[in-house]
């Protein structure tokens, strides 16, 4: 079925759909819904068979709905009504929620209902949720409700009448440090962590907070800061503490948009003197911190995350002396990756941006990067498993490649590509990808620029294994399986081929001269101003919206492309990709760039 996906922007809900549909077999296309383009004519030219919203923050125009079936993914249970149907249910500490397909109509979120699928909500930030709870359940609606309309038979059923709920804005979100507790504040800063964040007062200056985490020690006077770890700082509530991660600050009028940074960064000068907690793998395992390090038996896990999956120069450095220090330990396997979402997104796009001079920060933090896959590449005397429980992007799927297996929560989504960005890119990935799915895939799938469902990685050769399990059991499965990995009677002589195998391909193409190769086309493009990079990384820090939709979404495409595996998959048509995807990004985004 050729299926039309119509969005706000290719967010990862739209993303996991799109590769999923293509999965089954459907053909598929996306539309953004951007200021002043004419959808409905857009529309009519893909004429699609069926139109989906997975993320839409505007009404489908009737002249679309009233011609076409259109399927919009509500995120909340038959019923709920609203734009911030997920922020209410976490503010208010719902513990089951759910999705829904509906039908446009004239009304918002009132069509009849063509699917609806429940799901627990555990206590976690709304973005997290909504990559992960969320996004099962939307993918489960979604594919029911394809399947029943493709029947031919099926009759969607009418909601209740039920008001909509408002729009949940700053005076509902608020925080006051002096009475609220620390529960009631992490209810609010979880369900605004992605946006908009919580508007504060913090030194004399207004911050959108992002996030926060609790701390179980730490005591002071409410709103009195007392301490930072990790680029966070954390801030004293009336019977505790809070970490806050990331701060942005509130946008002048007529000034450009700000972005979200680490709160140590973003309040820079502004911050006095404050203990500056360890914040390595052997913190209080009490406290919060974003990288740590336990043992069971013969296994060791090496688990870190960061906000938005992005590694700054900083915390990739950390990460590289923890994983140095888990290498020192006894195991004889050494597993990688967070308990639940991002497992990398790559560097960190938005230190980069806000640093004095962002074409050197750009250089340390790919190499801060490139030390840390190097080291795992080259890790000889165990054997090293990256558990992807969320979605990873350009770098940070390089960084998992660099394992000796990966294995992927059955709803992750890899974006196995840079040039969006108007990169080469680095880590290593020249060697690693075509070692996983060869030559002529890898350079499809670093130049299609198009999302890889976990089972698509699968039969593509990035992945070793998919993990059917619920975000919040893939970490306790991965443990298990990698206890089974430790003692199965083959792993000992794996390991004894590891070293032969890199001193074999150190003496064919060291895998020195793949990252010269590679840092040589990044530094060119950092140190050139004129570099398409430098504009996308500012428009994608403040989230500036394309001209009109990109060709390499807008062209419509199947199932996948040949590939390594036993498994057949059908080609698709390339001719959608644009000869100069880099210079195409950066001539609509800033037209009178050169």
């Amino acid at each position: 079925m050729h299926i039309l996906l119509v969005a706000s922007a290719f967010n990862s809900l739209t993303q996991r759909v799109h590769a999923e549909l293509r999965d089954r077999g459907h053909t598929v296309a996306v539309e953004l819904a951007l200021r002043g383009h004419d959808l409905a004519g857009a529309v009519r030219r893909h004429a699609p068979r069926l139109v989906i919203a997975p993320m839409l923050r505007t009404a489908i125009p009737r002249e679309v709905w009233a011609d076409l079936p259109c399927f919009v993914v509500h995120p909340g249970p038959v019923g709920d009504r609203g734009p911030s149907s997920l922020d209410w249910a976490v503010q208010e500490g719902a513990e089951r929620w759910g999705v829904t397909v509906l039908q446009a109509t004239e009304e918002m979120d009132a069509g009849d209902v063509w699917a609806t699928v429940p799901c627990a909500l555990p206590q976690a930030g709304k973005s997290d949720l909504y990559r992960g709870e969320i996004a099962d359940a939307a993918l489960s609606a979604v594919l029911l409700a394809v399947h029943r309309f493709s029947s031919g038979t099926y009759v969607p059923r009418p909601q209740p009448e039920v008001p909509a709920r408002p729009y949940l804005d700053q005076s509902t979100r608020r925080v006051d440090w002096h009475t609220d507790t620390t529960a009631d504040i992490l209810r609010r800063l979880r369900a605004a962590d992605s946006q908009p964040g919580v508007l504060d007062e913090l030194l004399g200056a207004r911050w959108y907070v992002h996030g926060g985490h609790p701390e179980y020690e730490l005591r002071g006077e409410p709103g009195e800061l007392l301490a930072t770890r990790a680029g966070a700082v954390c801030r004293a509530t009336r019977d505790g503490a809070v970490w806050l991660p990331e701060l942005r600050p509130r946008r002048p009028a007529g000034e450009p948009a700000a972005f979200r940074l680490p709160a140590v960064t973003a309040l820079g000068d502004r911050l006095p003197p404050l203990p500056d907690l360890p914040a390595g793998p052997d913190a209080d395992p009490r406290t919060w911190t974003d990288i740590r390090y336990r043992e069971v038996g013969t296994v060791g896990f090496l688990g870190f995350s960061f906000p938005g999956g992005a590694m700054s120069t900083a915390q990739c450095r950390r990460l590289l002396d923890a994983y140095r220090a888990a290498c020192a330990r006894p195991t004889t396997v050494l597993v990688l990756g967070g308990r639940r979402d991002f497992f990398s997104n790559g560097i960190h796009l938005g230190v980069i941006e806000a640093a004095d001079d962002p074409a050197a920060e750009s250089w340390a933090n790919i190499n801060a990067l490139d030390d840390l896959v190097e080291a795992v590449l080259t890790t000889t005397d165990r054997l090293t498993v990256a558990a992807v429980a969320g979605n990873a992007a350009a770098g940070g799927v390089m960084l998992a490649l660099a394992a000796d297996e990966v294995w992927l929560r059955s709803g992750a989504v890899l974006n196995p590509h840079y040039r969006l960005m108007g990169l080469h890119g680095s880590e290593y990935w020249t060697y690693t990808l075509p070692r996983r799915v060869g030559a002529a895939a890898a350079a499809r799938l670093t130049g299609d620029a198009l999302p890889v469902s976990a089972a698509g990685a699968l039969r593509l050769g990035l992945a070793d294994r998919v993990v059917a399990a619920a975000p919040g059991a893939f970490a306790a499965e991965a443990a298990r399986l990698a206890a089974r990995l430790a003692v199965l009677p083959g792993t000992g002589a794996r390991i004894a081929a590891k070293k032969a195998a890199l001193d074999h391909q150190e003496r064919t193409e060291p895998l020195a001269a793949f990252r010269a190769r590679e840092l040589d086309l990044m530094r060119r493009t950092f140190d050139d101003p004129t570099a398409p990079y430098h504009a996308l990384r500012r428009a994608f820090v403040r989230k500036e919206s394309p001209e009109r939709t990109p060709p390499h979404l807008a062209a419509p495409v199947g199932r996948g492309r040949p590939d390594r595996s036993p498994h057949r998959v059908t080609a698709m048509d390339p001719s959608g990709i644009p000869p100069e995807p880099d210079r195409w990004y950066q001539e609509q985004r800033h037209p009178k760039c050169p």
